[in-house]
């Protein structure tokens, strides 16, 4: 018998922890089925005390789609881990030592800490992202997330029906611009990866017959609006999505596995001493299941 038990955080029921399973070994039809509707109507599942290996990670993750690409430390042909699957969320160097203050990849992550949601500058955006907490630092580091389901649902009436159909261009670029990190520093190879995609603004969910606002700090403008007009939109409709009663904190402890659904949540980073401490997390991110706007020749 299924011993999973799912308990909400909040009375919104904004995120939950999740008891009575063990992650690392094979899950039954009904153990994945749980897990799927807990994110449904959650957003974000907490699991404590989950000790996965590179490969358990791989495997749990692979029951719920498709796994990406990471698409971080390949833009500058360095990787610590091996699986192309795993993205590497650590301050740590391909030979496992702190990066310094100049390091060029410990800059570029600083963008972790803006508002964003994985992957949606890909024109298939990302469906779930999978975080392992291998070492945690001794204070900080705490990751948040807010809620996109709750931030539509109490917009007004005329600023719901203005963004209704509106369609946005994500850039990861863009993201990393606005913490200095120039385009062309990612190698003119790079350059292909880095065109706008286009995405919906407001996702409608068929499984839970709700509404979302999609935002991110890879959002560079609003199709058919003028550039400053846009940006102004997008980062008031950020600052109402992450009021404080939208928001979820998770205070990290090692062997966490944190589960959330980009297309109804947004995430951020919050500082610790990275020069100092390390921090090692290793995600895992199931690949949406179709575009959500019409792609330009380039993009697509």
């Amino acid at each position: 018998m299924m011993s999973l038990s799912i308990r909400p955080f909040t009375a919104s029921k904004f995120a939950a922890e999740v008891s009575g399973i063990d992650l690392t070994k094979p899950l039954c039809r009904e153990q994945i089925q749980a897990i799927d509707e807990g994110m449904d109507q959650y957003g974000v599942l907490v699991f404590h005390e989950q000790r996965f290996s590179d490969e358990t990670q791989l495997a749990f993750s692979r029951q719920f789609g498709e796994l990406e690409f990471s698409n971080g430390a390949e833009l500058y042909k360095e990787r610590r881990l091996q699986q192309m699957e795993l993205a590497d969320i650590s301050n740590l160097d391909p030979a496992g030592r702190l990066r310094p203050a100049t390091d060029h990849m410990r800059l570029t992550a600083l963008g972790n800490r803006l508002w964003h949601s994985d992957a949606s500058f890909r024109a298939i955006p990302a469906k779930y992202s999978l975080l392992s907490a291998r070492t945690i630092p001794g204070t900080g580091g705490n990751t948040e997330f807010a809620d996109m389901r709750a931030a539509y649902d109490t917009l007004d009436d005329d600023l719901k029906a203005g963004v209704a159909d509106s369609i946005t261009e994500h850039s990861n670029a863009y993201s990393r611009e606005q913490i200095g990190i120039p385009k062309a520093e990612y190698g003119e190879e790079n350059q292909i990866k880095l065109k706008p995609v286009r995405q919906r603004l407001v996702r409608y969910d068929s499984r839970t017959g709700r509404k979302s606002l999609y935002l991110s700090a890879h959002i560079g403008a609003i199709v058919g609006w003028p550039i400053p007009e846009g940006r102004m939109l997008i980062r008031e409709l950020i600052e109402h999505a992450t009021q404080r009663k939208f928001v979820y904190a998770h205070a990290w402890r090692q062997w966490d596995l944190v589960v959330w659904d980009n297309r109804t949540t947004m995430h951020r980073a919050r500082r610790y001493n990275d020069l100092h401490d390390v921090r090692d997390m290793r995600r895992t991110t199931i690949r949406g299941e179709g575009i959500t706007a019409e792609q330009t020749q380039e993009a697509a």
